[in-house]
């Protein structure tokens, strides 16, 4: 009977990971018809020789020694010099790249809660909100996005080492891969630099590790507080040495804005701000964009931040002790945005689409199994699932369209091509080479005209400060 069991379990789990694969590749096979953008992806691919001549003695020493692009995350130069090695410049293979990853990061996504909960349909629900949500669009469907769909890949494979690390009886060289893979998601993009404070989140919950007064029995080996902070110094040992790599690689690049142009006294109202318009975007994903610039919140915005941010911090801290996946699920979202919110200003956008590819797994967490846990009748949750996904895959679906080329992105008259109508700045002169300026001038038409109306873009001030035009993408 037992054996029956584990074998209807098995071919449901992998039933449900041939339909997350499936579903994704149909909603996303339109972006192997995509052409590369004049945005980013010549500094990445199209115009970059070293990237171009593929996998190389010299572009192997390039990749780990260089801060190209303000940032210094070599596996994701070697993954687009092994495309070109492959597909050479046909940018179908390199978006096949990008869409073949997502599908994998989907299929983890359900696996890793599926094998920490040991719930089935949450699991399934936040996988697919992960592979169908709109905000996505741009990491999947963008080339020279590739760090996103990459180091998140890493990510959670060092996640899942770290699971079977915590329930092995040897679990040494589970820790030393998970170690190892952290190492390489770091080398992809290192927003992930928070990852240690997440596996500490994992084992409150629902891997249930850490030992207190009323621990519930769990598969996972209960020990002390201090022990599991012990387990994340490796951790945090690689996280400093990132953000020191990252930091040089910004300020080489003078992606950086200084506290002297930007003090904290403005970030932080604008962290409070952006916070609030992630959420926004992750249950209401309109007026999307391809650039987001850099402005002074209204005092009415910050208040709305504030109070909502302390009202959910404090519900959650409330229902802690019943419900750990709300405090686990806020506290991800919350702390894998840090690298990127604000307290560190690099570059001229306030927020990004781009930035919420990991993070919006928490919001995704506190919702399935909040309404999992609620409602009673399964079967009607389980219908109003489908059809959340099913609407998030169709307005997916009508974003793709955008992501075409570079007049789909930013239309000639310089509006986004998204459904934000605000002109964007000027091109990024430092990206796009001498030749192609007045080119991308042309195409993108008023693109260069500032923001009318009494807000300034702080963004405009801080290239001025620089001496130059964009920062570049993260």
């Amino acid at each position: 009977m037992l054996v029956t069991i584990r074998a209807f379990q098995t071919r449901r789990t992998l039933l449900l990971c041939l339909l997350l694969a499936l579903v994704t590749l149909v909603l996303y096979w339109p972006t192997l018809h995509h052409n590369f953008l004049d945005y980013d992806d010549q500094q990445y691919v199209t115009e970059n020789p070293r990237v171009e001549a593929g996998i190389t003695g010299s572009g192997i020493v390039w990749a780990f020694t260089t801060n190209h692009a303000s940032n210094w995350h070599p596996l994701t130069w070697l993954s687009h010099m092994l495309d070109c090695q492959i597909y050479g410049l046909n940018p179908l293979g390199h978006h096949l790249t990008n869409l073949l990853l997502h599908i994998a990061n989907t299929i983890l996504i359900f696996l890793l809660l599926q094998r920490m909960t040991g719930s089935v349909w949450p699991s399934v629900i936040v996988a697919a909100l992960f592979a169908m949500h709109p905000a996505h669009v741009q990491s999947v469907a963008w080339v020279a996005e590739r760090k996103d769909v990459l180091s998140t890949c890493f990510g959670l494979l060092a996640m899942v080492a770290y699971v079977k690390y915590a329930r092995s009886t040897r679990p040494w060289p589970h820790y030393a891969l998970a170690l190892f893979l952290f190492a390489c998601a770091l080398m992809a993009k290192p927003m992930l630099v928070t990852l240690p404070f997440l596996l500490l989140l994992l084992d409150y919950w629902p891997l249930n590790r850490i030992l207190t007064r009323r621990h519930e029995p769990t598969t996972f080996p209960a020990i002390p507080f201090h022990r599991a902070l012990l387990e994340k110094i490796p951790f945090l040992f690689l996280t400093g040495i990132s953000c020191g790599l990252t930091l040089w690689a910004q300020q080489a690049g003078h992606a950086v804005v200084s506290s002297a142009q930007l003090p904290f006294a403005q970030r932080l109202p604008h962290v409070l701000v952006s916070y609030l318009e992630y959420i926004g975007k992750a249950f209401l994903p309109i007026r999307l964009a391809v650039f987001y610039p850099f402005e002074n919140p209204a005092v009415i915005q910050i208040i709305a931040a504030l109070l909502v941010l302390s009202l959910v911090t404090g519900a959650v801290l409330l229902l802690a002790r019943a419900r750990p996946y709300l405090l686990v699920g806020w506290l991800w979202f919350l702390g894998m945005l840090v690298p990127v919110i604000g307290f560190i200003q690099a570059g001229d956008q306030s927020l990004a689409d781009r930035y919420t590819y990991l993070p919006f797994l928490g919001l995704f967490i506190m919702a399935a199994w909040g309404v999992f846990e609620i409602r009673k009748n399964q079967a009607l949750v389980k219908a109003f699932a489908i059809l959340l996904c099913l609407g998030a895959a169709a307005w997916s679906g009508s974003q793709l369209p955008y992501w075409r080329d570079t007049r789909s992105v930013i239309r000639p008259d310089g509006t986004r091509g998204y459904l934000n109508p605000a002109p964007l700045p000027p091109p990024p002169a430092h990206v796009f080479r001498p030749t192609k300026v007045a080119q991308c001038r042309e195409m993108f038409g008023a693109a260069g005209k500032d923001h009318a109306g009494p807000r300034r873009h702080r963004g405009l001030e801080s290239r001025r400060l620089r001496q130059r035009e964009f920062a570049p993408s993260r």
